[in-house]
C-alpha cells in the first residue's frame, strides 16, 4: 500500500551461522545465568565445568522435531523452547538429580526469522534459571526438512541418592503425581480442530504445549531415601510404569477407582468421544513421575512432595510378582490384562 514501508523481517539468511552465535551468545549473556563450577563455555571448542565433591554427575539427551513432538503452527517459539528443556529436564529430575549444564544442536531452515530463534533460547532460559543452571555450547546446522532441537542436559546428584527405574519390589506401593492425560486430551484437541480455530489458551492445550515437569519432586523424594524405583511419564504412564516392572523383574495391579482422572480430562474427553482412562494410561506428554516405595513410607514421601509443591500424589496399586503381569482391578471386582503400549518413535 503507497506510503508504507515494508516491513523486513531478518533471517538466519542474512546474518549467517556466526551472526547467529553473537547473538545468542549476547542473549544468555544478557538474560541467562552463569552456573557455579563452569570454567568454560560458548566461545571455544569445547565446554569445561568442576564438578561438586560428593556428587553424581547424570546426563541425558532428548531430541525434538517438527510435525513429529509438536505442531509448528499451534506453538510459539518461546513455548518450543519451553517445552524441549523441560522434557530434558524432567529425566535429571527422575533420577533425583538437579540440573546444571546444558547443550543444544540447532537444525534450521535458513529463512527462519532470527527473532523466532532469539525466542527459542529465551524459553531455555526460563526454564534453566529457576536452577541457576546454563547453556554452555551446541552446534548449528541448517535444516532442510524442519527444524529440529537436540538438548543434552548434565546435573548432578548425591552421591549414593541415584532412583533408578529398577529398585521396585513385590509390595511395594505404586504413586502417581498430578494428572496424566491432560497433554494427550491437549494434544487431541489439537488435531481434531480446524487451523484457524485459536486454543493457544485451553488449560489442557497449555499442559501439551508447555508440560510441566518436576525435577524439584524428584530431588526431594531421592533425599529421603525411601523411593525404590522412580520415572517421568514421557512414553505414557502404562508404557513407563512397564519400564519399572521389566527394569525391576516385577508386575503390577492398578485399581482403577484411584487413578487421578482430572474432571477437565473427563470433560475433554466426553467432547471426543475418547475413554478417559486410554488418554490417562496411553501415549503422554505429561512428564509426572512414577514411583514406588515400600508402604511404611507413603506417607513420608507424600508428605515430602506437599511441602515443597501444590502436585497432588495418589496412590494407584501395588507393584506384584513379575509372574503376575500388568492389570486393572475394576470397579466390579474382575482384574483386566494390562497391554504394555507407550511412545514409540518407529512404530506404525
Amino acid at each position: 500500500m503507497a506510503g508504507r514501508e515494508a516491513i523486513v523481517v531478518e533471517t538466519l539468511a542474512d546474518i549467517g551461522e556466526f551472526g547467529l552465535i553473537a547473538r545468542i551468545d549476547e542473549l544468555l549473556q544478557r538474560e541467562g545465568l552463569r552456573t557455579p563450577g563452569m570454567t568454560m563455555g560458548i566461545g571455544d571448542d569445547a565446554a569445561s565445568f568442576l564438578p561438586r565433591a560428593g556428587y553424581e554427575l547424570v546426563v541425558t539427551c532428548d531430541a525434538v522435531v517438527e510435525g513429529r513432538h509438536y505442531l509448528p503452527d499451534r506453538i510459539s517459539f518461546f513455548d518450543l523452547g519451553r517445552r524441549s528443556m523441560a522434557l530434558n529436564i524432567s529425566d535429571i529430575g527422575a533420577v533425583g538429580g538437579k540440573p546444571l549444564y546444558a547443550i543444544v544442536s540447532l537444525g534450521l531452515k535458513g529463512e527462519t526469522p532470527v527473532a523466532d530463534v532469539e525466542d527459542l533460547y529465551r524459553g531455555f532460559v526460563a526454564e534453566l534459571n529457576p536452577f541457576e543452571a546454563s547453556v554452555i555450547g551446541g552446534n548449528l546446522t541448517k535444516s532442510g526438512n524442519g527444524i529440529f532441537i537436540d538438548i543434552t542436559l548434565i546435573g548432578e546428584v548425591e552421591t549414593g541418592k541415584t532412583i533408578s527405574r529398577s529398585g521396585a519390589v513385590p509390595g511395594d506401593v505404586i504413586l502417581v503425581t498430578g494428572y496424566p492425560g491432560q497433554a494427550a486430551a491437549g494434544l487431541q484437541l489439537l488435531l481434531n480442530s480446524r487451523s484457524t480455530e485459536d486454543l493457544s489458551d485451553h488449560p489442557l492445550v497449555k499442559v501439551y504445549n508447555t508440560p510441566s515437569h518436576r525435577a524439584r519432586e524428584g530431588q526431594a523424594v531421592a533425599r529421603t531415601g525411601y523411593a525404590t524405583a522412580m520415572i517421568d511419564t514421557s512414553d505414557g504412564f502404562i508404557g513407563d510404569l512397564g519400564h519399572i516392572c521389566k527394569e525391576s523383574g516385577a508386575g503390577a495391579l492398578l485399581m482403577r477407582e484411584k487413578l487421578p482422572v482430572s474432571e477437565e480430562l473427563r470433560k475433554v474427553a466426553m467432547e471426543l468421544g475418547m475413554d478417559p482412562y486410554d488418554l490417562f494410561l496411553k501415549d503422554s506428554d505429561d512428564y509426572e513421575l512414577i514411583i514406588t516405595c515400600p508402604p511404611g513410607h507413603l506417607n513420608q514421601i507424600q508428605d515430602t512432595i506437599s511441602a515443597m509443591s501444590h502436585v497432588p500424589v495418589t496412590e494407584v496399586g501395588r507393584v506384584t510378582h513379575a509372574s503376575e503381569g500388568l492389570k486393572m482391578l475394576l470397579p466390579d471386582g474382575k482384574q483386566r490384562e494390562l497391554v504394555v503400549s507407550g511412545w514409540d518413535h518407529f512404530s506404525k
